[in-house]
């Protein structure tokens, strides 16, 4: 399983950042829509779609939505942004009171339309944060915001862990391995602040959302596997060997995306 997972990673990363970091515009755009298109394929498992026909179709509406999106000039728009931060607001309503609360969502069009919420506003998210800056600077920074609340919430939660966070979603997980993350990733912020010379407001207010966007990633993982868990399933699809599916590589930057491009975009004078 560690070599298949190596393997995977060796092919895998090095074809995302290029992608990501080399691609702009409509090409950058297309790109992002085929992981988010995957993850939607995905999203049809976990919502109880087994038809694969059905499941195609729902792709394609999926992408559809997109198009029209991009068509309209809408692609990087604040409004989709603000529709998927109501939606992760529920999101976290239906997460902290599971399994209690499945009977308000846990009905198959229901979950389409979760899925729904949660993967157009994260494209939009992605588009936006690339086109933001000179070589997509707030891109690579809510990457690494991911990366770095896993790698501290891991280790804190390893030394530290007591407290559970959600036991009846995700018993493994502790409210000191979040505290971790939440560390590691205000470091992160003040990296990034040096880096870009911020100004004290800025700097500032980028530590303060990274904090809140550091507690949406874990909700968005607390989401896929409240999904999984419904479903009966350890992994959203088995698209990447060793790994999964994409939808497990990327369920907290589904949240962390959209999320803080609606920050960027509203707030921070950056």
């Amino acid at each position: 399983m560690l070599k298949q997972r190596i393997i995977t990673a060796a092919w895998l990363a090095p074809l995302v950042l290029a992608g990501l970091f080399g691609l702009e515009g409509g090409a950058f755009a297309l790109f992002a829509a085929a992981i988010v298109l995957l993850g939607g394929w995905e999203w049809t498992n976990l919502a109880g779609v087994l038809d694969s026909r059905r499941r195609g179709l729902i792709v394609a509406g999926l992408a559809a939505v997109m198009l029209a999106l991009w068509l309209t000039g809408a692609a990087q728009a604040v409004w989709p942004l603000w529709l998927g931060a109501l939606g992760w607001a529920l999101n976290l309503y239906w997460v902290s009171r599971y399994p209690a609360g499945c009977t308000q969502w846990g009905s198959t069009p229901r979950r389409l339309g979760m899925g729904l919420c949660v993967l157009v506003p994260c494209w939009v998210g992605f588009n936006a944060l690339r086109a933001s800056a000179p070589g997509g600077v707030w891109l690579l920074f809510v990457l690494l915001l991911v990366w770095a609340a896993d790698i501290g919430a891991y280790f804190a939660g390893r030394a530290f862990g007591r407290r559970k966070l959600a036991p009846g979603v995700s018993p493994g997980k502790s409210w000191e391995g979040v505290f971790g993350g939440m560390a590691a990733t205000a470091l992160l912020s003040l990296g990034f602040a040096v880096w870009q010379s911020l100004g004290l407001l800025a700097t500032t207010l980028l530590l303060a959302v990274t904090v809140g966007v550091t507690l949406v990633s874990v909700l968005g993982d607390l989401l896929e596997s409240m999904l999984k868990r419904h479903r009966q399933v350890k992994d959203s699809s088995a698209l990447l060997p060793g790994h999964g599916g994409v939808l497990d590589r990327i369920d907290s930057l589904t949240a962390a995306v959209p999320v803080f491009a609606l920050f960027y975009l509203q707030v921070l004078p950056l």
